[in-house]
């Protein structure tokens, strides 16, 4: 009997179409020959199966579905949700309380790892470099002159909790604080400022399973705009991705155990994306993405292509790591 896999796309985040591309490109690269994969889609309250440009609604009550008459369980979820409910930890206890193995991080990791502020602060109490940092709640006050006076300019303005850069600003003036924090505000209720560190950015993805540990080679990355945003993240003509990076294996090796590191320390689990800055050869750890995206044009991909290794079965590895 074939495993049965439930894709999940989509969620309530400004990176629902990206979700989509994700999802498609898992579905369609999983093997075929051992398991019988559906792509389920989650906005709100509406959760269906999406077959052959047909709906079938999701029970919530069990992660099942109804097709022809007949009850379809699913044996594990391959969660391909950016942002929430997806990333956050919200879905992953639902399917942890109808004991559906998934694809991800658990609750707690998923839930800090999303937190931009709060994973900062927690890998800066265990030793590892981060950028200075101020956090902002919406509907309280904040003076921008002290914002600037701890962070200087340039500074970097984010939704604190968003995966795909929406809301993202950098910022050169103390006078055009204001504006992007209020756009930052329109992605969440929280945003995190962040001092600007001048360097080069790199990103490692890395998978442990019982049966190996897989560090991916590093890439490197040149935004052709000013700032890996959402543009230069999607569109393969907007940034110059290299893997592995143009860099010493003494660097690329550093960077890679520290990836390994951190994915301990966070308690991970399946693929993750650690995402650096580089500046005067100090690794300054920018975020941990635990549902990294997946799209033909994502770093995931193309790294585990550099290893000479395929998708479908490092895809499999994640499956059969929860059985």
């Amino acid at each position: 009997m074939k495993r049965k896999i439930a894709v999940i796309a989509g969620g309530d985040s400004a990176e629902f179409e990206i979700s989509r591309q994700t999802a498609n490109h898992i579905l369609n690269t999983l093997d075929k020959e051992i398991y019988e994969a559906y792509l389920v889609e989650l906005r709100g309250l509406n959760w269906h199966v999406q077959l052959e440009q047909q709906s079938y609604p999701i029970d919530r009550n069990d992660f099942s579905f109804n097709i022809n008459n007949q009850s379809v369980k699913f044996d594990f979820a391959y969660i391909a949700i950016h942002g929430t409910p997806g990333e956050n930890g919200i879905l992953q206890g639902y399917l942890q309380l109808l004991k559906i193995p998934h694809s991800t991080c658990d609750v707690l990791s998923s839930a800090l790892s999303f937190n931009k502020h709060a994973c900062n602060t927690y890998l800066k109490s265990l030793g590892y470099r981060v950028a200075e940092s101020i956090l902002l709640k919406k509907g309280k006050t904040f003076s921008i002159s002290a914002i600037s006076d701890k962070l200087g300019m340039p500074c970097f303005v984010k939704p604190n909790a968003d995966g795909s850069s929406f809301g993202i600003s950098k910022v050169k003036k103390t006078e055009d604080l204001e504006e992007a924090i209020s756009k930052a505000f329109k992605e969440g209720n929280e945003v995190i400022i962040e001092a600007f560190i001048d360097g080069l950015e790199f990103t490692c993805g890395l998978l442990k399973t019982k049966k190996e540990n897989l560090i991916f080679p590093v890439t490197e990355v040149l935004p052709k705009k000013e700032f890996f945003d959402y543009e230069a993240k999607y569109d393969p003509n907007m940034a110059d991705e290299i893997t592995p990076a143009r860099i010493s294996n003494e660097l690329s090796l550093r960077i890679q155990n520290l990836s390994s590191e951190i994915y301990d320390a966070l308690k991970c689990k399946g693929i993750v994306r650690v995402d650096y800055m580089i500046e005067n050869e100090e690794i300054f750890v920018l975020e941990a993405n635990t549902i990294p995206g997946m799209t033909v044009n994502s770093f995931i991909p193309k790294q585990i292509a550099a290893m000479n290794r395929e998708l479908k079965d490092i895809l499999s590895l994640v499956i059969e790591n929860e059985f």
